[in-house]
């Protein structure tokens, strides 16, 4: 095993660790996030994301939140069809990112997407404000998985519904690792090409490892007090869509 994954695995193996290396990550690879999620997903990233606001079924009337925004694709997407949306994201250049994006939208559009720095597990919002919850590849990176699930549960409404597209963690064993070493391929050139330094994005596979799988994050939002939870498998079960509502 190679030390710099040596290092990395020991680094994220706690939640502080964690916070700490993905705060420092993102904002590193901000710049080149866009292209990053094209490449890892075949290109395919953004019919994913569509998919996962039809899946969220919103309505003129809904007030979105979505978490890890990143450059908003989720958010604009949601933008064209609810009241309102609300962008958060830990990393500030994400969402200087997101709000030249906003700026080329139609000015009824972008005057409903807001955007707001702050943490997956300490949101600083109102409790029962939003109708739906939207994250993209969010859930895996959070240091603690229960307690930003909890602060979802939070702050959607009784009924409100959390939709959250992510990778998966493959149940076979020789699939994940599979699956880890391509990841980790890909990652180690793309880390060399965009940044001189393949381990920038070793992170990924590292942070699957470490991931409870689709089948898992289900368990765990019925334990957090989700009700209706499906698992919408992508590309072969190798991402995931789950969708969620809080009980009533």
């Amino acid at each position: 095993m190679l030390a710099g994954t040596v290092a990395l695995r020991a680094t994220i193996s706690t939640p502080q660790g964690k916070r700490r290396y993905v705060r420092r990550l993102f904002a590193t690879i901000a710049d080149r996030y866009d292209l990053i999620t094209r490449v890892l997903s075949y290109g395919q990233d953004r019919r994913w994301k569509a998919r996962a606001i039809a899946l969220a079924r919103l309505t003129p009337g809904d007030r979105v939140l979505d978490l890890a925004c990143g450059t908003g694709d989720l958010m604009f997407e949601a933008a064209a069809r609810a009241r309102a949306v609300v962008g958060v994201d830990l990393t500030f250049r994400m969402l200087q990112l997101a709000a030249i994006r906003r700026s080329s939208l139609a000015q009824d559009r972008a005057a409903r997407c807001q955007l707001l720095t702050g943490d997956m597990g300490t949101l600083p919002l109102a409790s029962g404000s939003f109708d739906v919850v939207t994250t993209g590849y969010g859930l895996r990176n959070v240091p603690d998985l229960a307690a930003a699930l909890d602060e979802i549960h939070r702050v959607l409404v009784p009924g409100g519904r959390l939709v959250s597209l992510d990778f998966n963690r493959p149940s076979n064993a020789i699939v994940r690792s599979a699956y880890w070493v391509y990841l980790t391929t890909v990652g180690s050139v793309l880390g060399w090409v965009l940044h001189r330094d393949p381990d920038t994005y070793r992170y990924i596979p590292e942070s699957i490892r470490n991931y409870p799988g689709a089948a898992g994050v289900a368990e765990l939002l019925r334990h957090r007090g989700f009700d209706d939870v499906i698992v919408v498998p992508v590309l072969a079960g190798f991402m995931a869509i789950h969708v969620a509502k809080k009980g009533m």
